[in-house]
């Protein structure tokens, strides 16, 4: 593809991370802005996948998205 990265174009633009604790997915929270991302969904958080879906949401600047899902039987 030519031209600049645009989120909702064809190509890799989301990429998912599992983590197994909450409190991890807390701490990623918490530092993410300081390392240049961006949280979405912050209203729905943890929840913005669903209420039984724990995961964290960041893009960066140049609108790469990554999802932080709490691993399934966790306890979170």
């Amino acid at each position: 593809m030519d031209g600049p990265h645009e989120r909702l174009r064809a190509g890799v633009n989301h990429l998912a991370f599992t983590v197994d604790s909450r409190e991890l997915l807390d701490r990623m929270r918490a530092e993410s802005s300081a390392h240049g991302w961006h949280e979405l969904f912050a209203d729905r958080y943890p929840h913005a996948g669903g209420e039984e879906h724990v995961a964290l949401y960041l893009e960066n600047s140049e609108a790469f998205e990554v999802e932080v899902v709490l691993e399934a039987g966790t306890e979170g």
